[in-house]
């Protein structure tokens, strides 16, 4: 297939600009403009332009309030990308990044900028979604910060690709003369290189993930290099290690338990489940708290997984119920309520075409708590969602991009938005939870 032509408008490949950064994206991209010149005018197209207007440049690791030369690697139809080449005015909430791999690895973007600035933004971000997909001008609150800054994610997942061959990206193959692995980049084992969709980088270590699980990493990368150099290995992979209290499995279907608030909660390691335990009290807290300040005698959690936010909040409630479409969550749903002497919740498989069907809770006097993928709320979800008019709903996210669309659905259909709560949940990073709280009309 012939490599796709470079737009070159309204910047040649590898041009040099400057500019000034306004602001940063949800995306963690610091993004400025630049004033591009009339067609036959002499001005270089690196004059500077006001916040709202002129050529969009998004330029990753430049933080707001910084002067920065560029290279521009891309043009769209209305913005460029570029990376950042030298930082000429210097934010002063710039730091020095912890990890040296910092600002080639995909995993962090925001190691430079002091955490006190990471919630600040974070939290001005949701502000500027809800006024755009969601058209409300609404408060909201500081974000929660994470105890924990770095050292918080008890689960990562680095990648290899197949070692016996070349392939796009690698840099080097296995041959008879050269029966060994290399112990650098030729066999990379890590996470996606920044600004690529395929490109693995090589991670010795990641700073985020907690201290037992970096104990354990050289021992796993050492024994995949072993293999993968006796030939085990025909194609990559993506690896596992979870930390459960200090003990890190890499084995998928190992049973995790893991401790929340007064409650233990017991899932497989490949499972989902919130990846930062020390702030996870003070989250599902704040759930149960706004739930049960609806009034509501009753509580549906439509996502419920193994049980995360039902059997946190069942103590709030009369009767609780989890709907969950997979069969194996249900059962370790149910299993986690009886483990934990929690007898007014029940757990039960829901059909995606009729969630709510058997449900004898009274809507008017029942929340729901939802937390959906990433992707957000189908519309069939939210179809059903509305015809059962639940007095009130917890909306929990890890997308507010997704979040504020779906938020437009609910205010069309009359909910009133009472309470907007982000978490950080992922510091040194552009991902947080955020959860709003709806009333019913």
């Amino acid at each position: 297939m012939a490599k796709k032509r470079f737009n070159d408008h309204p910047f040649p490949y590898h041009a040099e600009i400057e500019l000034e950064i306004h602001t940063l994206t949800n995306r963690g991209v610091g993004l400025g403009r630049v004033a591009l010149p009339a067609e036959d005018s002499p001005t270089p197209p690196d004059a500077a332009a006001p916040a709202s207007s002129g050529w969009v440049v998004m330029v990753p690791f430049a933080l707001p309030g910084e002067r920065v030369r560029a290279r521009v690697f891309r043009n769209h139809k209305n913005y460029s990308e570029a990376d950042l080449l030298e930082v000429l005015t210097q934010s002063p909430h710039r730091i020095t990044p912890r990890c040296p791999l910092f600002g080639r690895c995909g995993g962090c973007q925001y190691q430079n900028f002091e955490y006190s600035e990471q919630l600040a933004w974070k939290r001005r971000q949701v502000e500027e979604l809800l006024r755009h997909m969601a058209g409300i001008e609404f408060p909201v609150s500081p974000v929660i910060a994470s105890p924990q800054q770095y050292g918080y994610r008890s689960k990562i997942t680095p990648h290899f690709n197949n070692p016996l061959t070349r392939g796009a990206h690698a840099s080097r193959v296995l041959t008879a003369s050269s029966p060994t692995l290399p112990q650098d980049s030729g066999f990379p084992i890590g996470f996606l290189r920044q600004g690529t969709r395929h490109e693995l980088l090589d991670v010795p270590r990641c700073d985020i993930a907690t201290d037992a699980i970096n104990a354990r990493l050289p021992e796993l990368r050492a024994d995949i290099r072993a293999r993968a150099a006796a030939g085990e290995f025909k194609r990559g992979a993506t690896l596992l290690l979870r930390d459960a209290g200090g003990e890190v499995t890499t084995d998928y279907d190992r049973i995790i338990n893991e401790r929340v608030g007064d409650i233990t909660l017991h899932f497989l390691a490949r499972d989902f489940f919130q990846n930062n335990p020390f702030i996870l009290s003070a989250f599902t807290g704040y759930v149960r708290e706004q739930a049960a300040a609806s009034g509501a005698r009753h509580l549906v959690d439509a996502y419920c997984g193994s049980g995360l936010f039902a059997l946190t909040a069942a103590r709030a409630f009369e009767r609780v119920t989890g709907i969950e479409i997979s069969e194996s969550s249900v059962q370790f749903a149910r299993e986690n309520a009886a483990a934990n002497n929690i007898a007014n919740a029940t757990f039960r498989a829901g059909d995606a075409s009729a969630i709510f069907a058997g449900l004898d809770f009274p809507p008017g006097d029942t929340v729901v708590i939802i937390d959906p993928p990433r992707k957000g709320c189908d519309e069939n979800f939210l179809s059903q969602l509305f015809a059962y008019a639940p007095r009130a709903v917890v909306y929990v996210s890890c997308d507010p991009a997704t979040q504020m669309r779906d938020l437009a659905h609910f205010t069309a259909r009359g909910y009133k938005l009472t309470a907007v709560q982000p978490f950080d949940l992922f510091p040194q990073t552009r991902h947080l939870e955020c959860v709003i709280t709806l009333q019913a009309p």
